[in-house]
């Protein structure tokens, strides 16, 4: 096989592209800001000056930075592209539209799917990082706006995990936001029953999904379950077995 070089790029090999916010905080093991979550390469880019604050603001004045970051991951020849905060989708339609490779920036676009694998009735709980920010306006730009099939449960006022990734103190206990995150869990569907199948919103969530579902026994939908997928559609695997 002859293989050729792309004009400017000096690494190969990196499908997923994952745009960055400003933050400092730990991104543990299942983040997805850690690249040990992943069981293929990724490439990580910062956005400079897009932080937590502006973020949950839905800030838009930096959409030229973010599609600049953008579109340097696609230089380097990643497949596609997503961000690191659920609330990224604001700027989703426009880097769709700017971009020669699939986008998917937000944990959010998995709602329309996920409404489909459970009964009319029924409702789907989102844990966030910040409820009051997840508006409808973000819901929208995801295909996620949906009346009366949604319940929202949010984590700014946690103490463990503010502190870690909202205040960015810097340190991180996973046991005491991991309990966080479960009691938010279980708050939620003890007060919406009817919640049957969960979206962990934010990158730093993926984390406790285990022991989210261990605590309700419902699926549980996360930006990893999201990269993952994204991944197999554009990296392809042969199958090899016997009959």
């Amino acid at each position: 096989m002859i293989y050729q070089a792309r004009p400017g790029q000096v690494s190969y090999g990196e499908a997923i592209g994952i745009l960055l916010l400003d933050s400092c905080a730990p991104f543990i093991p299942g983040d997805v800001a850690n690249a040990t979550t992943y069981n293929f390469p990724v490439r990580f880019q910062r956005v400079p000056g897009l932080t937590v604050e502006r973020i949950f603001n839905h800030d838009m004045s930096l959409l030229d930075d973010i599609t600049g970051a953008a579109i340097e991951l696609q230089n380097n020849g990643v497949r596609a592209i997503t961000g690191d905060c659920g609330f990224m989708a604001i700027y989703q339609e426009t880097l769709v539209e700017q971009l020669n490779v699939p986008v998917f920036m937000s944990s959010l676009l998995q709602i329309p799917f996920m409404s489909r694998l459970i009964a009319q009735k029924d409702k789907i709980g989102i844990i966030t990082a910040n409820a009051g920010a997840l508006n409808r306006e973000v819901l929208s730009a995801c295909g996620a706006d949906l009346p009366g099939k949604i319940e929202i449960s949010g984590l700014e006022s946690s103490q463990n995990f503010s502190a870690a990734i909202i205040e960015e103190k810097g340190e991180l206990d996973e046991e005491k936001v991991e309990t966080e995150v479960v009691a938010a869990a279980l708050n939620l569907v003890r007060a919406a029953p009817d919640v049957k199948i969960l979206l962990l919103e934010c990158s730093v969530l993926p984390p406790y999904g285990a022991a989210v579902q261990g605590a309700t026994g419902l699926p549980v939908f996360d930006f990893v379950t999201m990269i993952n997928h994204v991944y197999s559609a554009i990296v392809k695997q042969r199958f090899y077995g016997f009959m």
